[in-house]
Parts: structure tokens; C-alpha cells; sequence
């Protein structure tokens, strides 16, 4: 159920020795630019994950309930909004300055939320301070699946290569979206309250810096196709209902994780929440790392269908639940299907978006899920509260058939046709390389239909 996310195929591509072994896949992956630059994306992501969690810890802590979700809501936000415009500053400029000013830019204002937290100041300066921290983050996962479909685009094997990197990419994104909340919650109890997020700080600090000056990272569009390329619009009907996909995953995640956390507290074992939610986190990088080694052979529109609608099914027990085994062996199920479904959305973000803009729609469609967890982190939070975890359970039980209809109604094979136009390439990364392909193979050729 896997993800190729090649622009123009109509399937995954076919070996020709037959079935490759899982870890072949990650292997032939890793050759492209070696393993350091997934491990340090992982890490410089990891701040996107903290932020929100360890600032509601912090706030709920040190300043109440209320405060912190005025607080937490203003850091998401300025996520959602600050997105796509350092995507489309990464197109034009290059990954590398980019980044490494949204790191260090974001780290500095993680820290002042912190003293404005510590040091009791107005709740009009906190927000201030949480909105700048969401607006200066570095999009590192975003602009990481751009980087491995430039990486990977003129290689031989570019167009199946190209799916692997974005199915493992996204799997590298969703074990720290997942690991994120575990972590803070760790460190919260262990240090201090503002642990999470100047964990969070010094995380950025130095792996942000370390993504933005991997030799890895594409330069801006050439000048003399960039303007040609800015015209092509952007925000297609396929991209809005991609959004859309992404906000669907994002408020069936964010409502079944403050489920989750409702039946913790009421059972009276609170910190068991991050352990069963960590169950998901094992089976989606499970099912991510499939993708990755044995892309399937259907279209990615078919696969989104079908993983979609596993994953509402999956998803109807926690209706029932009443436990912590019950819930476990739920959320664990409907891990199976949440990475072939995001890989199949930024796989299919990959194929409709113009060349010259891939950071930008990337950070869209990342936006979606930023979005939909606000959503369902407002609404879940008092409706457990109110009436228990089944309703917040019943959010995400909820989120699911409506996702189901727009995927089966609209994700059909003759919207999600490969945009037209020249490709449009972004200069060699700067510095000297040690790529096996050499700085030729940091291009974006080959995104033709």
C-alpha cells in the first residue's frame, strides 16, 4: 500500500529481477546521499514534534490549563501560516539560507517563550512569543522530501528511487511526530517543566544548522527559468483535495491521541498515554519501511483510497475500548495504514506540483496536518473533558468517513496527471559534494510526464 511518488507513473516501478528485499530498498536509498542526512533530518525535525506538546506541559504547569491552550493554539498557528512561505523562500534562495535562519531564528524565539513563561509575564507576550516560535520553523520535513526527489530525480532508477526516499522520508517524519510527544513528556517529568522545549531549542541549534549545510541542499531556481515557472499557479483542485487529506490525518490523529490521554488519566496512570501511543509510532514505521523496500504496484490515487478507508476501519474500535491492552492493539492497528496514506499524499504532492515551487507546496500540504491537530486539540481536549474519551474517540471516528468520501469521490487517476511545463532546475548544492552521483544528480530533471 506503499508510495511511489514519481511524477507520471501509473504504478510503481517494476524490477526486473523480480521482488526486491524490504532492506535493499532502504539500502539503495541510503547510497544516494548515505545515511547521516536521514538521521540528522530526523533530529532537526524533532523540534516541530516538542514545540506544541512541551509548550501545553510548560503552560499547564507553570501558568494553568487555560493559558496554555491560548498559548499552545498561537504556536500552532503560526506553524500553519509560516509554512509555505519558507518553502517558497527555500525554492527561490536555496535550501541552505533558508534554513539555517529559520533554525537559529527559531531556537532564539523557543527560548524567549520560555523566559516570558518562567518570568510570569502577560499572556498577550506569550502568545506573541509562541506565534514567532511556529512561524521561524525551519520546515525541515517538508523541504527534506524535496531534497530526496531532487537527490534522487536524474538517477537511472530515479523514477522508482524517487518513491523509496519519499516513503522512508515520510516514515522518518511520523516517528518523530510520534516520538516528539513521548520525549517532552519525559523530559517534563524527569528535569523541569520547560525542559521540552528547550530541548526543542538546542535541537534546532545544532541539527537545523547541520540539515541547512549538508552538501545535499539544492541552490535556488535558475534565474532564467524561475520567472517562467513562478506562473504556473500553485494551489491546484488536486493539491486543495490533498490539503485536504493531510487535515483529515491531522484531526484523526490529534483527536485520538487526546482520547487516548482522557483514558490514561481516567484509569489513574497518565504517563501511560505516551506507551500506547508509541504502539502507533512501531507500526507505521513498520508499514513505512515496507513502502520504502517494496513499493506496491498500484497507482498512488488507489493506494490513498484504500489506505484511507483501512484506516477508518481500523480506527471504529476505539468506540468500544475501555482499556489500555483494547486501546493498544487499536492505535497499533491503525498505524498500518497511516504511513502508506501520507506517503500516498506527499507522494501525490510530489507529482502535481511545479518543479520550481516543490518546497512550498510540500510545506502546504505539511500545513494540513499542523492545521488539522489545532482543530482536533480544541475540540477533543473540552469534549473529553466534558463527556470522556469516547468523545474524543468519537471525533476520530468521525474524521474518518468524511475523509473516506473525498478520497473515493475525488483522488481519481485523471486529476493527479503530472504538472506540464519544463522542468526547471535548481543550481548544484553549494559546496563541494561527496554524493556518489555528484552535484549532477542534485537537479530536478526528469519530473517531465
Amino acid at each position: 500500500m506503499a508510495g511511489t511518488a514519481c511524477r507520471g507513473s501509473t504504478g510503481a516501478s517494476r524490477s526486473s529481477g523480480g521482488a526486491v528485499p524490504v532492506w535493499a530498498g532502504v539500502r539503495a536509498v541510503f547510497s544516494v546521499a548515505g545515511a547521516w542526512l536521514p538521521v540528522v533530518s530526523f533530529l532537526a525535525r524533532l523540534p516541530a514534534a516538542l514545540c506544541p506538546i512541551g509548550t501545553l506541559l510548560m503552560l499547564t504547569e507553570l501558568a494553568g490549563i487555560g493559558r496554555a491552550g491560548v498559548v499552545a493554539g498561537m504556536l500552532w498557528l503560526g506553524q500553519a501560516v509560516g509554512g509555505a512561505p519558507i518553502g517558497r523562500l527555500a525554492d527561490q534562495r536555496g535550501h541552505r539560507p533558508v534554513i539555517l535562519v529559520a533554525s537559529l531564528a527559531n531556537a532564539v524565539a523557543i527560548v524567549a517563550l520560555v523566559g516570558s513563561v518562567v518570568g510570569g509575564l502577560p499572556v498577550g507576550v506569550q502568545a506573541l512569543s509562541a506565534g514567532l516560535a511556529g512561524v521561524t520553523m525551519p520546515q525541515v520535513g517538508p523541504l527534506s522530501r524535496t531534497r530526496w526527489s531532487v537527490l534522487t530525480a536524474s538517477r537511472p532508477e530515479g523514477k522508482e528511487l524517487t518513491g523509496r526516499a519519499l516513503s522512508l522520508d515520510t516514515t522518518i517524519d511520523e516517528i518523530s511526530f510520534m516520538a516528539g510527544p513521548a520525549l517532552a513528556a519525559t523530559v517534563v517529568v524527569v528535569f523541569h517543566p520547560a525542559a521540552g522545549l528547550l530541548l526543542a531549542a538546542a535541537l534546532g541549534a545544532v541539527f537545523g544548522v547541520l540539515f541547512a549545510v549538508h552538501p545535499t541542499a539544492p541552490g535556488p531556481v535558475r534565474a532564467e527559468r524561475a520567472a517562467g515557472a513562478a506562473r504556473v499557479p500553485l494551489r491546484s483542485s488536486a493539491l486543495v483535495v490533498l490539503w485536504v487529506m493531510a487535515l483529515a490525518q491531522g484531526i484523526m490523529w490529534g483527536a485520538a491521541n487526546a482520547g487516548v490521554s482522557a483514558l490514561a488519566r481516567e484509569l489513574g496512570d497518565a504517563g501511560t498515554a505516551g506507551f500506547v501511543w508509541g504502539a502507533m509510532a512501531v507500526t507505521s514505521a513498520l508499514a513505512g519501511l515496507v513502502s520504502t523496500g517494496r513499493p506496491g504496484k498500484r497507482d498512488l490515487t488507489v493506494r490513498l483510497r484504500l489506505a484511507i478507508v483501512a484506516q477508518t476501519l481500523l480506527g471504529l474500535p476505539l468506540l468500544v475500548v475501555d482499556g489500555f491492552v483494547g486501546v493498544t492493539l487499536t492505535v497499533a492497528g491503525i498505524g498500518t495504514a497511516v504511513a502508506p496514506h501520507l506517503i500516498a499524499v506527499f507522494g501525490l504532492g510530489e507529482r502535481v506540483a511545479p518543479a520550481a515551487r516543490m518546497g512550498e507546496a510540500m510545506a502546504l500540504l505539511g500545513s494540513g496536518l499542523i492545521v488539522g491537530q489545532c482543530v482536533a486539540a480544541v475540540a477533543a481536549g473540552p469534549l473529553a473533558q466534558a463527556y470522556g474519551f469516547r468523545a474524543a474517540f468519537g471525533l476520530t471516528c468521525a474524521a474518518g468517513p468524511v475523509a473516506c468520501v473525498v478520497a473515493l469521490s475525488l483522488v481519481r487517476g485523471r486529476r493527479f496527471t503530472p504538472v506540464s511545463g519544463a522542468p526547471v532546475r535548481p543550481v548544484a548544492p553549494a559546496g563541494p559534494s561527496r554524493l556518489p552521483a555528484g552535484p549532477a544528480a542534485v537537479r530536478s530533471a526528469g519530473r517531465r510526464s
